[in-house]
């Protein structure tokens, strides 16, 4: 959020009138007519750059003053800021403006930067970017007059080869790898000179220091991004600039022909001679560029991991170590992926490296570079990496499951080796509830990327599990903020906590011997089935915080993944698992964290995938027949999860049928039939006008066609239903029940009940209709409305309608 402040320069800026802004143009055009680039000079282009880039529509500006734009940019005599806010006007009004920019005589370099960031915001065509891509290199190439340097080229370079890595010929690869070689190797190790400030020639002050290491020793090795001074030469700036952009380089340009991405089939032997040869200073000259640079680049990372590793005298300096850390590594592994002889070096060295950090959380952002290193080589090498997954999958996540940039890079990871961890790391699968800390706390951000990762997590062992963790992941999320709350209490400011009284509050049932259990089962690490009924008193206690944006948010992010989870399970879910999951959605859906909004998006999915898997599994209705009639016949459910009842009602309607189970006896249909008859009559009764719930006129039509299914199947109970459906004219209009209907309401549940009771007139065309043979189903009836059920009982009751003599035959 903005401050107040800000919000009202936003709101200036976007409400700025075309006239009135014509206006301010003309009185800038004045002052850069007139070379005039003094304080209220910059105030007024700042004020123009906030205008434009403030609204998410482009401002047409008159060409003319673009084109002076253009102009004053090119002059030498015009100030740094004001070339940088003329570009930054520039590039926001470029897309709007027929805008051309001319730069193919610029011998600015700093200049020629600022005209290619305009050039990308135009979004120029291939060939536009490959031209400016041969000038910078063209510039490179050659030497630069007095005064530029090519400092500013190296981050264009870089761009130019993100948008056309194809436009640098081999030649010109080869060049600048010979370049890159030199600015990473040989920089030099004393500090530069500062600017002269005028006054009193002072030769002390003048004579450069040595360059230092982060602890504050003396260098005694080459210069790298590590190495501290308080001025830096323009080649130690072409070392920094270089390595920044070396991962991208030999991404682009490291392999070649000799060794590919892939060549992973040299012997330990072979690569070990290698590595002997190629440490030799001489061998390394004889080297071609491209593997040359490759030696020079994976020095530069030993030398920053060994720089890593001494203690740093600032905490900045401290996340620089991390961050090189992390970038050497990575470097590494591309190396070794395009050279695999640099397995075996790189080895010893990032072993050593884990030892050392592993402990440290601060370094657990590290830690993932080195898993993908081991990812990678480790079967290469013939190398036991499974403590280095362990430790990833097991400590991170459940200590540092609050930081947002080691949870997307976290996920990141996963996602990019998914294929890897679901057919070969059993650690993966087991760690699931660990993993799903950071969807917990980060919600909604990770949604999308747990959407790719769930599908590999699912199998028979965890299919269960994973279900009742997705609806408890509110629950988890307040747990974890219990936790790190608790973690955060200093020791004097922590209550005691009394085990023989009911904790007033969450904070004391995390440190409660009695809740203790229940927390830890919550959060725990590995997979561990268990009864997810044993947890009811800590949902109910953590309801509290059921109002937390944070645990809002995760509750929102659970019927997405729910809905994927029956979608993927559809998939492999045999019989015992589709009874399993059924079972599960009945018990759970009275142990759910409590979020209404949760609560009933939560009964819409378990109601649609309920159906499908019995549509699946039909033989689910007799093995679960206790279970759906204990659920059915609750009153209660009806009114607090009226999608999942209903859904239930329509199961056993459909699939109580000895067509789909030969164990589906006429007792068993009996016993279906008089708990629904029950639940019926419970909502039909008639009661003073206050005390009448209105229930939706589908769940009635649903337990009415229900109804009539069964006793179509068991016609001793035909005259029952058909009381029942004649009575429902008499409740409908009953002026205590019209008051809650509307009309069409009304209408509709009249037309069911009528067309319901035309049917059973004709039991063997109610059989027919209501439960169609396999033969009648297989071909296209059951995809086509012109044959659906609506329109053959509609059809039936116009035929009884109209008497029997019109019956055909």
């Amino acid at each position: 959020m903005y401050s107040a402040g800000t919000e009202s320069f936003l709101r200036q800026a976007r409400e700025i009138q075309g006239e009135e802004l014509r206006k301010f143009i003309s009185r800038i055009t004045g002052f850069l007519q007139n070379q005039d680039f003094g304080n209220e000079t910059v105030d007024s282009l700042q004020r123009l750059f906030l205008i434009v880039s403030a609204t998410k529509y482009g401002r047409r500006i008159d060409g003319k003053f673009l084109e002076l734009l253009q102009t004053v940019l090119h002059l030498s005599k015009t100030p740094e800021q004001v070339q940088f806010l003329c570009a930054a006007i520039l590039r926001e009004t470029s897309l709007c403006n027929d805008l051309s920019v001319s730069w193919d005589n610029i011998q600015d370099t700093k200049l020629l930067s600022l005209a290619f960031s305009i050039v990308l915001a135009q979004g120029s065509k291939k060939a536009v970017v490959e031209a400016f891509g041969q000038r910078v290199v063209k510039v490179l190439e050659g030497r630069l007059p007095e005064g530029q340097n090519a400092r500013h080229l190296l981050p264009l370079l870089s761009k130019i080869i993100s948008f056309v890595p194809m436009s640098l010929s081999e030649d010109q690869i080869n060049l600048l790898s010979k370049r890159m070689v030199d600015w990473l190797r040989y920089a030099s190790v004393q500090q530069g000179v500062p600017q002269s400030s005028g006054g009193f020639f002072n030769p002390r002050a003048r004579q450069p220091g040595p360059i230092t290491e982060v602890d504050g020793t003396a260098t005694t090795d080459f210069f790298t991004v590590l190495s501290v001074g308080q001025y830096y030469t323009e080649d130690q700036w072409f070392n920094m600039q270089a390595f920044s952009m070396l991962r991208k380089w030999l991404l682009c340009y490291g392999s070649n022909g000799a060794s590919s991405p892939n060549s992973d089939d040299k012997s330990e032997v072979d690569g070990s001679v290698m590595s002997m040869v190629s440490v030799t200073s001489s061998s390394s000259r004889l080297l071609p560029p491209k593997e040359r640079l490759r030696e020079k680049a994976f020095e530069y990372c030993q030398r920053l991991i060994e720089q890593s590793n001494r203690r740093a005298l600032k905490k900045a300096d401290g996340e620089l170590q991390k961050a090189c850390l992390i970038e050497a590594i990575t470097i590494m592994d591309i190396i070794c992926r395009q050279d695999s002889s640099y397995v075996y070096r790189s080895l010893s060295c990032l072993k050593n490296v884990h030892s050392r950090i592993s402990g440290d959380l601060s370094y657990a952002r590290v830690l993932l570079p080195i898993a993908q290193f081991f990812l990678n080589h480790s079967e290469t090498a013939a190398v036991d990496s499974e403590a280095v997954y362990r430790h990833l999958f097991t400590k991170v996540p459940a200590q540092l499951f609050h930081s947002p940039m080691l949870a997307f890079e976290f996920i990141q990871f996963c996602r990019h080796n998914i294929r890897f961890f679901s057919e070969n790391l059993s650690i993966f699968r087991q760690n699931f509830p660990n993993l799903f800390k950071f969807l917990a706390w980060n919600s909604p951000a990770l949604v999308a990327d747990y959407m790719d990762l769930l599908p590999a997590l699912l199998g028979t062992d965890t299919a269960l599990e994973l279900f009742h963790l997705l609806l408890d992941l509110p629950c988890v999320a307040a747990a974890l903020d219990v936790q790190l709350r608790s973690a955060l209490t200093p020791l004097p400011e922590r209550t005691p906590v009394d085990s023989t009284l009911k904790p007033a509050t969450c904070l004391e049932a995390y440190r409660h011997p009695d809740y203790r259990g229940l927390f830890q089962y919550l959060l725990r690490v590995e997979s561990a089935p268990g009864d997810p009924g044993r947890l009811t008193p800590i949902r109910q206690l953590l309801g509290s915080m059921a109002s937390s944006p944070r645990v809002v948010q995760c509750a929102e992010s659970v019927p997405v993944l729910l809905q994927l989870y029956f979608g993927v399970v559809g998939e492999f879910a045999d019989g015992a698992l589709a009874n399993k999951l059924v079972l599960a959605i009945l018990e759970r859906s009275d142990q759910l964290y409590g979020i209404p909004a949760f609560k009933a998006e939560v009964y819409r999915v378990m109601s649609s995938q309920l159906s499908v898997l019995c549509k699946r599994h039909p033989s689910l209705v007799v093995e679960l027949s206790q279970q759906l009639l204990e659920f059915s016949g609750t009153v209660t459910n009806i009114e607090s999860k009226e999608d999942l009842f209903t859904d239930v009602v329509w199961t056993i309607g459909e699939y109580a049928s000895v067509s789909h189970d030969k164990r589906c006896t006429v007792e068993q249909i009996n016993r279906f039939f008089e708990v629904l008859e029950a639940m019926v009559f419970e909502i039909t009764q008639l009661r003073p006008l206050a005390s009448i719930p209105k229930y939706s006129p589908r769940a009635i039509a649903v337990l009415m066609t229900a109804l009539t299914k069964l006793a179509s199947r068991s016609q001793d109970l035909i005259p029952r239903v058909s009381l029942f459906l004649s009575k429902m004219r008499t409740f409908i209009q009953n002026p205590a029940v019209s008051s809650t209907y509307s009309p069409e309401d009304a209408e509709a549940i009249l037309t069911r009940a009528t067309e319901l009771m035309n049917l059973l007139k004709m039991p063997s065309v109610a059989q027919f209709v209501l439960t169609p043979s396999p033969e009648v189903l297989s071909p296209r009836f059951h995809r086509d409305t012109n044959v659906s059920l609506p329109l053959a009982m509609k059809a039936a009751s116009q035929i009884l309608e109209r008497g029997a003599s019109s019956i055909p035959g």
